[in-house]
């Protein structure tokens, strides 16, 4: 992207940048295209291949209820009960990345239904099917989608995405920086959650210097 923007990285199995999916939406409305947002996708549970056991269901659940506390976004812990569930972040992630291609306005909602579908409403979203659903609900065609999101080559892109986040730093979801200023510097705008009103503030302090 050219000129100032945003660069988000995210996952749409984490449970914090589901909390933080409204925050990105008031930062989209407040700003538009003249500060748009870049999705890069951090790789959290990548290539997981256990099963979860009642303890990590425990323990996820428990990090869900706080989360529920900050962002007031209603959860279904029943997703997790599906016999010998999985907790690949792969399939989702990838399908953000497919979405991607369509642009970024896409991207990013894409990354919001996802995450939506998968914490309130039970629906598994490492299943091809139900991301392939997802992609329909855009108008996306059914086929091409799952076609692209099988080849090589979005595994690759994928990757990259993860490769990306771990070379800039990030350790945790969501980090929201933004640049770049006139020394072409970027700067961090948040990590991990934080509420609107907070994001919005650090981001017109950000504008405001920019145009002085």
């Amino acid at each position: 992207m050219d000129g100032p923007h945003l660069i988000y990285f995210a996952d749409p199995m984490c449970s914090w940048c589901y909390g933080f999916s409204p925050v990105i939406e008031e930062v989209r409305r407040a700003y538009g295209d003249a500060l748009p947002v870049r999705v890069v996708m951090g790789g959290l549970r990548p290539g997981n291949e256990q099963p979860m056991t009642a303890e990590a269901k425990t323990s996820i659940v428990g990090h869900w209820n706080h989360v529920h506390e900050a962002s007031g976004l209603p959860f279904d812990p029943a997703v997790l009960d599906r016999e010998g569930f999985v907790y690949d972040t792969d399939p989702a992630a990838r399908a953000v990345v497919v979405a991607r291609r369509e642009g970024q306005d896409v991207a990013v909602r894409y990354l919001a239904a996802a995450q939506r579908a998968f914490y309130a409403e039970n629906r598994d979203v490492t299943s091809a099917p139900v991301l392939a659903d997802l992609a329909e609900e855009f108008g996306l065609d059914r086929q091409a989608f799952l076609d692209a999101w099988a080849s090589e080559e979005a595994k690759q892109e994928t990757w990259r995405d993860y490769a990306v986040s771990h070379n800039a730093g990030v350790k945790g979801f969501p980090t929201l920086i933004g640049g770049p200023n006139e020394q072409g510097v970027y700067g961090v705008v948040t990590r991990g959650y934080a509420p609107a009103e907070q994001v919005l503030a650090v981001l017109r302090a950000w504008v405001a210097g920019m145009a002085a």
